[in-house]
């Protein structure tokens, strides 16, 4: 049996951003638990605003083929983006509209989202963690028919969760992002 493979995506380009840190702490874990992961910034795969004008002109962009094909490659996803005004930012919300759009000569628009399963985490230094994004990010992904998981993980107060070294040091955190890997990889392996 060919190893899982986990693709995380962190929804922040932003240096030193609590986010990123989240995704490489999520790394870390999938390591642990023996899966081959990739990490990789929407930052290299810039894109338009999406637009169903420009699309028609002059079809789907390059950056959007490339990145779904990114994710046809894993068999989950990780999304950890920040909280924008209490939804997703722009960087997260047309990277999914734009890869959902993506059609390769063999399958359907969107065919990737309904393929894999996804995780979704956020944090923030707000008491809610990242919450009131978790829930329009679960939305959107499940426009999309993709299968998101349970669990998920909003780390609150975000500037205070990590340790010098960037590791989550509370216990409560550690524990929510263990079980949220495990239910990711579990599923990733049922519909494997």
């Amino acid at each position: 049996m060919s190893a899982l493979k986990i693709l995380v995506i962190p929804g922040s380009l932003r240096t030193g951003s609590l986010n990123a840190k989240l995704a490489a702490a999520a790394v870390d874990e999938l390591v642990r638990a023996d899966v081959d992961v990739i990490k990789l910034s929407l930052g290299d795969f810039p894109l338009p605003i999406y637009d169903g004008d420009l699309e028609t002109k002059s079809g789907v962009p390059k950056h959007a083929v490339n990145l779904k094909r990114m994710m046809s490659a894993h068999h989950g996803v990780l999304i950890v983006t920040p909280e924008y005004n209490s939804s997703l930012p722009p960087l997260v919300k047309n990277a999914i509209d734009w890869v959902s759009r993506v059609q390769d000569s063999h399958e359907s628009k969107g065919q990737v989202f309904r393929e894999r399963p996804f995780a979704i985490a956020a944090a923030s230094n707000g008491r809610l963690g990242g919450t009131r994004c978790l829930q329009a990010l679960r939305l959107v992904l499940s426009a999309c028919r993709a299968t998101v998981i349970p669990n998920q993980l909003a780390l609150s107060f975000a500037s205070e969760a990590y340790d010098e070294m960037d590791r989550l040091k509370h216990a409560a955190d550690i524990e929510a992002l263990q079980a949220m890997v495990r239910q990711l990889i579990d599923v990733a392996q049922q519909m494997k």
